[in-house]
């Protein structure tokens, strides 16, 4: 597992499909769409993509993890109910954003998460196109959708004023699971930040 832990450091979105392959080698169903598909996926930012069914063969606790994902995007992150949040993440937990700084400690990340729905209060992810887990690892996509309507912080006192525009786009979150309580202590976040700030107008 140490070798999982500093790939998923050093490697950035590269972590995503080595885990996916990992997980596929030890024989563990690792993408919530069965192996065999018809076609292949559309963009799940431009066409919505259904959530499917969990993998099969999953061991009891890599489905509790991917339950409580699905909760903590679909329910506490789009609804803002920060309260809820310590039911998935530990207290101490390091989250790394897709700029590459990281944060430590849940009142810090909840202070983060809701400064994004200052300026866009209809920010949410209702879609895991694509799930994964092995172990202590979890990985999901997922879309977040949201406007920009409100002003924006520029960080110096100012405000941006809001453009109107609404944004998708894709997202992956990979969490590592603490082994003796079902919460994460480490967070990966990965979305593509030029295109969204090109997208919302900036």
């Amino acid at each position: 597992m140490s070798d999982r832990r500093t790939l998923l450091r050093d490697s950035g979105a590269v972590a995503l499909g080595a885990l996916a392959l990992g997980a596929f080698a030890q024989g563990s169903p690792a993408l919530a769409h069965e192996a065999v598909r018809t076609a292949p996926m559309p963009d799940p930012a431009g066409t919505p993509v259904p959530n499917p069914p969990f993998p099969h063969g999953l061991s009891s606790t890599e489905k509790a993890h991917l339950k409580a994902f699905d909760e903590l995007d679909f329910d506490v992150f789009t609804h803002a109910d920060w309260s809820r949040l310590g039911e998935s993440h530990s207290p101490t937990i390091r989250v790394h954003w897709p700029d590459g700084h990281y944060t430590d400690g849940i009142d810090k990340h909840i202070a983060d998460l809701a400064a994004m729905f200052v300026w866009a209060p209809d920010t949410r992810i209702l879609e895991h196109p694509i799930r994964i887990a092995l172990n202590e690892f979890t990985a999901v996509t997922g879309v977040m959708r949201g406007t920009f309507s409100r002003p924006m912080p520029d960080g110096k006192g100012g405000y941006i004023a809001p453009t109107g525009k609404k944004y998708a786009i894709n997202m992956a979150t990979i969490g590592i699971w603490n082994k003796r309580k079902r919460y994460m202590d480490e967070e990966f976040l990965f979305w593509d930040n030029q295109s969204f700030y090109s997208q919302i107008g900036l």
